[in-house]
């Protein structure tokens, strides 16, 4: 024992370094600390140990005067001045909302149709003649295969886009797929359009169902009316006989933009000046396979 104590390093006296530097409410430091604080020489001035809530205020002068400094948190907040008018829009989203643009880029979802919804009805009010502009990227209520939401929400909005006044100009700018392709040929008359590289797909509602037979069975019936109900409303605004359609859509019918305007989901085409030709998935493959 005595041959260890030998070997061991001196202990050394540490000094209390709260009393000194911190307050009594301060919380204990390490050993470590204790000793590079005892080591500093001692200062004539208060110090001042910063508590968490320090590190976000900046102290600024008072501009009642009188007081000295107030503490004032640092935020990134950007800077505004004029009427709310003259303000930039605080997203993109908001910045085509102002142009009357109602963007679908997502699947159909509650929270997506709850916003699309508020749109129509309030440019309806904002102004009765000016068209709305809807552009279309979704794949409906589904996305790589997974359902995530109800035909009843492609029907919420197809009925707004029915009952608004104004006309609804619809445009395909990259997938229109089962309920979209519904909203994208619900679109007015003549107004109805894709992009070259977009790709429309109609087909019929999907349905997963579980738990007792009798509740099954409720389920099917109901997935079998909403099929009848989306045919429905595709023959009317594609102009085409229901049992046509019906068997078109058994499985995935996909259509490139210039075979969309031949089966009556669009109207027309909108090509750029460098090309004046399909270049969507569909026509490259039907391409190869010629």
């Amino acid at each position: 024992m005595e041959a260890a104590a030998a070997l061991s390093p001196p202990r050394v006296a540490a000094l209390d370094a709260r009393a000194l530097f911190s307050p009594p409410t301060a919380i204990p430091s390490s050993p470590a600390s204790r000793l590079r604080l005892a080591a500093r020489p001692r200062s004539s001035a208060p110090s001042v140990v910063a508590t968490p809530k320090q590190r976000f205020l900046t102290p600024h002068p008072d501009p009642t005067g009188g007081r000295g400094a107030r503490d004032v948190v640092t935020m990134v907040i950007p800077f505004l001045r004029g009427t709310a008018f003259e303000q930039p829009p605080p997203d993109l989203a908001s910045f085509l909302y102002k142009n009357r643009i109602v963007y679908l880029g997502m699947c159909l979802v509650p929270s997506v149709t709850e916003l699309m919804l508020a749109e129509f009805l309030y440019l309806q009010y904002e102004d009765a003649e000016k068209p709305i502009y809807m552009y279309i990227n979704s794949t409906g209520t589904t996305k790589n295969g997974e359902k995530l939401g109800y035909e009843t929400e492609a029907f919420a909005v197809y009925d707004a886009m029915r009952y608004v006044k104004v006309p609804i100009f619809t445009l395909c700018i990259g997938n229109a797929w089962g309920e979209a392709a519904l909203l994208l040929a619900a679109g007015a008359k003549g107004n109805r359009a894709a992009l070259p590289s977009s790709t429309i797909m109609m087909k019929q509602p999907i349905g997963r169902f579980q738990g007792q037979a009798t509740d099954v069975d409720i389920a099917r019936k109901e997935i079998r009316n909403v099929k009848i109900e989306m045919v429905k409303l595709l023959s009317r605004h594609i102009g085409k006989p229901m049992e046509e359609i019906a068997q078109d859509i058994r499985r995935p019918k996909y259509f490139s933009p210039s075979e969309a305007v031949d089966y009556g989901i669009i109207d027309k085409v909108l090509y750029n000046v460098k090309s004046q030709t399909d270049a969507s998935v569909v026509s490259e493959v039907k391409k190869e396979l010629i």
